[in-house]
């Protein structure tokens, strides 16, 4: 990674590791001239090309070059090699809002000045036409005095995003922040879902828990669609009053930042730099590179064609009874389905494994489908069976095992002798069975 010793590109010196993913690695790094401290996020460019997540660090790239703003973790710089991605991107030292939540309620004036700033960052975004959709206290981070700094835009649209009906259609996020027209599937503004999503973070702030959680799954959908809300004693007339305009079921009928921002509660103590109109009105002189750098083919943010489907967690609610996954499958003796929470890598290399250690030969891999065969010919032909992962949630993937060609009959026995056995250490609960309490 390094070019000489610890220093990458003859300009970072890499510090520590501070996190990984199934992708990325991020490492504290200090600048070489400057000695000012930031992070650098390593990305495996095989790894995301295998899953095609290629236009999903396009857009990200994209998204944060247009959203220069205080309260949002900067995007400084991004090189590459032929193995690497590297994000250089502002050094944020106090961690997430949400571990500060977990050690309890905040107090009022103190959730009042982080929603305060998180309202100022997302109505930039907004002016940018920039979609957050994944807005949660995890994604909420704290400089080293103490102010809040919006990260994570993997999952933010722009305005090729949008269908002709002019509304986003991709559902995702995370369950108990999103608005009820995203789980609707029937289109929603970006705006408006990001403003609900502000709402339930100011609820977690105040109360330490969520406004809307059920242990079943479906049941905290259908509290989210009435937006079912009860108040803790502690919430003010006020917050109660502006919460209930936030957090209104019908996104026409939800307050709008403008509103928010003239709301009483909302005024008090408010920085007046927060709504500079000097910063409002700056355009980065680099939009126009940064809209144009995005793939020509990406229509809808999650269309690229080498990726995983994605079955989405609001799909599977509205097929499922509560959160049982085995009422969304359809019965075929040509398939077999198991839920694993494993990475989309870790499932696909333990199948190369597998087909490795049972003699089966890998024909194809693009994605998330592996096509295997048989060394030998059955009884009709050569066994051929296709695998498929999609995506549920970032940490839930279906893996669809079917038969294209050959004996049922041969292909059952396979399946339940060698294929199951040998997938056991990644496998959640196979279609129709209980998962492991491990």
């Amino acid at each position: 990674m390094a070019e000489k010793e610890n220093i990458l590109m003859q300009r970072y010196e890499m510090g520590k590791l501070l996190g990984k993913g199934s992708f990325a690695k991020v490492y504290h790094a200090r600048n070489v001239k400057t000695s000012e401290s930031v992070a650098i996020k390593v990305i495996d460019k095989d790894k995301i090309k295998k899953c095609g997540l290629m236009d999903q660090i396009i857009q990200e790239i994209s998204v944060m070059k247009l959203v220069k703003h205080p309260n949002i973790v900067q995007l400084y710089e991004v090189m590459a090699t032929k193995t690497k991605i590297y994000f250089v991107i502002e050094y944020v030292k106090g961690g997430e809002l949400f571990k500060k939540v977990q050690r309890g309620r905040l107090k009022e004036d103190v959730a009042r000045t982080y929603f305060q700033q998180l309202i100022s960052a997302v109505d930039f975004c907004h002016t940018r036409q920039v979609y957050h959709r994944d807005l949660k206290p995890e994604n909420l981070l704290l400089d080293g005095s103490h102010n809040l700094k919006i990260s994570d835009f993997g999952l933010s649209a722009l305005p090729n995003c949008k269908r002709k009906d002019g509304l986003l259609h991709t559902i995702c996020g995370t369950p108990a922040y999103v608005a009820p027209e995203v789980i609707s599937q029937k289109g929603y503004d970006g705006a408006k879902a990001d403003i609900w999503a502000c709402g339930v973070i100011l609820y977690v702030l105040l109360a330490g828990y969520l406004p809307f959680q059920d242990k079943n799954m479906m049941d905290m959908y259908k509290k989210i669609c009435k937006a079912e809300l009860k108040w803790p004693s502690w919430f003010s007339s006020d917050v109660r009053k502006l919460l209930r305009r936030i957090l209104h079921p019908n996104p026409n009928r939800r307050i709008s930042i403008e509103e928010i921002r003239t709301h009483p509660w909302f005024r008090i103590g408010l920085d007046a730099r927060l709504f500079d109109s000097t910063t409002r009105d700056y355009v980065p002189s680099d939009m126009d590179l940064a809209l144009n750098s995005l793939n020509s083919n990406m229509v809808e943010c999650n269309s690229a064609a080498e990726k995983l489907t994605i079955l989405n967690a609001f799909d599977i609610i509205s097929l499922s009874n509560g959160f049982d996954l085995s009422g969304i499958f359809e019965n075929s003796n040509k398939e077999s389905k198991f839920m694993s929470t494993n990475t989309a890598m870790t499932i696909i290399t333990k199948l190369m494994e597998v087909a490795k250690s049972l003699d089966l030969k890998v024909i194809t891999k693009t994605g998330g489908l592996l096509n295997m065969e048989a060394a030998k010919s059955g009884i009709k032909g050569v066994m051929s069976i296709n695998a498929e992962i999609f995506q549920i949630t970032p940490n839930y993937h279906l893996v669809e095992i079917k038969k294209i060609n050959g004996d049922i009959l041969e292909y059952h026995n396979f399946m339940n002798q060698s294929m199951r056995p040998a997938l056991e250490d990644i496998v959640w609960a196979w279609h129709g069975e209980q998962p492991d309490e491990k």
